[in-house]
């Protein structure tokens, strides 16, 4: 055996090694995730300074705790946990910091409830209240919300955001007065006799106040433009705020950049394609083929089948990564509602892989553009970033391999790897018919897509239907899917980065792959590595393997590369 063989095995021999040992800092992680449980669930009225207070005091404990640990001694493992822990908490104290900061703006919409709140504190020891006494405090609460409205329509909110924060203040409340309520209600007789009709009037009356508050804001604040999808932009400083805690060293204007330089080299892989199929220049009428290459109805599961049997032998022959048999034989497969369609139009994954295909209930234009929309071509690359090696399998290896650094997950890690995944299989060959390259690339031109409407969206630079309009004209998206992908970005839980995490994630990685590969590792020692050392940042992966000295105060440093190309 060669000396360049020996030290490959050696690496492989002391990085598996190093993988089985959690740090000493596995237990604090595991206590900060269970500390932060437990008050979240004891101070329920999320929107109160009494919260606030709490976790900015919690979060300030926890800080000062850190700076006492003796770095110094930590093994490389416990200098990225440390870096990681640390990173968390000031991630978390940052935005309860722009949260509270946005309350106090709004916080005198909750004066009716000051002489209530006692109440709620109260009940989380049982404590028998003076129901008949409180029920004179309901009814007053009931007249001042009456006085409140009056007040704040001469003073309207400046913009529709402080609207609903001041909207999300009294819900907030009404959420733990219910809570209170229902804990004493029918069990202490005194208290249901007095209490049930002034909770019911109060209860009304703050629904009303709620619904009062959220419309009370300036003419001069556009809400929506017209298509009923309503984001909250956050602007630049929070941007680069957010970008820094999840260590990616670039301005929002960069990445865009970025993003239209992988534009431009998609939309001329796809003339290559479309002229390979007969239509020239114009790749927008051979997308339009493709997106007719979708199968019958009934047909979907098996078709999915198809392409994840494809994927996996296409993954094993060329032995580029471990896939557990148990992983392999433990996947689920699920339908998407129609409903959920609106929101998710394309495949969802994890754990199953979720189909979007038409139902019985769907109208006969749905049924088409989602049939369009996820014809196999358009899932070839999909079944795999949803399944094996992408999602499922993520999944699979995290809650078996350093579990407890679940909470230091972050979208460039779990969407990255997958769409990583898609670059390294678009470079090997993958895809081998013009209308299978054309699947891919649609997918890539979204991804870059998303990051230049997401940024210019919270940058203020597009309103949402710009954004709809670019993925319908510069993508190809059916309409409904466009704005069902717009919706997704602005609408739900997910945070202002994730969109752009998939390509930048995906880029992150392969720039990592590069380094270690130069380093004499093989694919397959770097992609099962990868899977046992647990979600964190890519940049702090890359301090892991590759033993890079790390500080307490450890800021992203690493301008990881945006080659994409072998």
């Amino acid at each position: 055996m060669s000396l360049k063989k020996i030290t490959i095995v050696l690496v492989a021999f002391v990085g598996a090694w190093g993988t089985a040992q959690n740090s000493r800092l596995a237990d604090l992680v595991t206590e900060f995730e269970m500390d932060t449980w437990a008050l979240e669930r004891t101070y329920i009225v999320d929107e109160s300074e009494e919260y606030y207070q709490r976790f900015t005091s919690f979060y300030g404990d926890w800080q000062k705790r850190m700076s006492n640990i003796d770095f110094s001694s930590l093994s490389q493992q416990g200098k990225v946990d440390y870096v990681l822990l640390k990173n968390l908490i000031n991630k978390r104290a940052y935005f309860l910091n722009q949260g509270y900061n946005d309350f106090k703006e709004v916080d005198a919409v909750s004066n009716f409830a000051n002489n209530i709140f006692s109440f709620i504190k109260e009940r989380r020891r049982g404590k028998k209240p003076d129901a008949k006494q409180l029920a004179k405090t309901f009814q007053d609460a009931t007249v001042d919300i009456d006085a409140d409205m009056e007040t704040w329509k001469s003073k309207p909110f400046k913009d529709w955001q402080t609207a609903d924060k001041a909207s999300d203040v009294v819900t907030s409340f009404q959420k733990a007065l219910k809570e209170a309520y229902e804990f004493y209600y029918g069990y202490d007789p005194d208290f249901t006799w007095w209490m049930e009709k002034p909770y019911q009037k109060l209860n009304e009356q703050i629904t009303a106040y709620a619904e009062f508050l959220k419309e009370n804001y300036s003419e001069d604040s556009v809400k929506d433009d017209g298509n009923g999808i309503v984001g909250k932009p956050i602007g630049e400083e929070a941007l680069k705020e957010s970008l820094a805690l999840e260590f990616i060293p670039y301005t929002p204007a960069e990445l865009i950049k970025t993003a239209e330089e992988q534009f431009e080299w998609c939309k001329n892989e796809m003339i290559k394609a479309s002229r390979e199929l007969g239509y020239g220049n114009d790749w927008k009428k051979a997308l339009e083929h493709v997106k007719n290459t979708y199968v019958p109805a009934g047909q979907q599961p098996q078709a999915i089948m198809d392409l994840y049997a494809h994927s996996v032998d296409f993954i094993e022959e060329r032995d580029l990564i471990t896939l557990p048999e148990l992983a392999k034989e433990t996947w689920g497969m699920k339908m998407m509602s129609p409903e959920r369609q609106k929101i998710s139009p394309f495949f969802l994954g994890g754990r199953d892989i979720i189909i979007s295909y038409p139902t019985m209930e769907m109208d006969h234009n749905d049924k088409l553009m989602s049939m369009r929309g996820n014809n196999p071509n358009f899932s070839f690359p999909t079944v795999q970033h949803e399944l094996l090696p992408g999602h499922n399998l993520q999944y699979f290896m995290t809650s078996r391999h350093k579990n407890y650094r679940r909470p230091f997950s972050t979208p460039f890690w779990t969407e990255g790897w997958s769409l990583y995944w898609e670059i390294i299989l678009w470079n090997k060959g993958f895809p081998q018919t013009p209308e299978q390259k054309m699947g891919m690339l649609f997918w890539r031109i979204h991804r870059c897509a998303r990051i230049i409407f997401s940024l210019k969206f919270h940058l203020g630079e597009m309103t949402p239907q710009e954004c709809i309009d670019l993925l319908v004209d510069e993508v190809g998206h059916e309409y409904a899917n466009a704005e069902a992908e717009v919706r997704r970005s602005f609408t739900t839980s997910y945070p202002p980065l994730y969109q752009l995490a998939y390509m930048m994630g995906g880029l992150q990685f392969y720039a990592l792959r590069n380094e270690m590969l130069a380093q004499g590792w093989t694919e397959k020692q770097f992609h099962d590595r990868v899977m046992l050392e647990g979600r964190m940042p890519v940049e702090l992966l890359r301090s892991l393997l590759q033993e890079l000295p790390l500080t307490k105060n450890h800021k992203t440093t690493w301008k990881f590369s945006t080659d994409f190309k072998d």
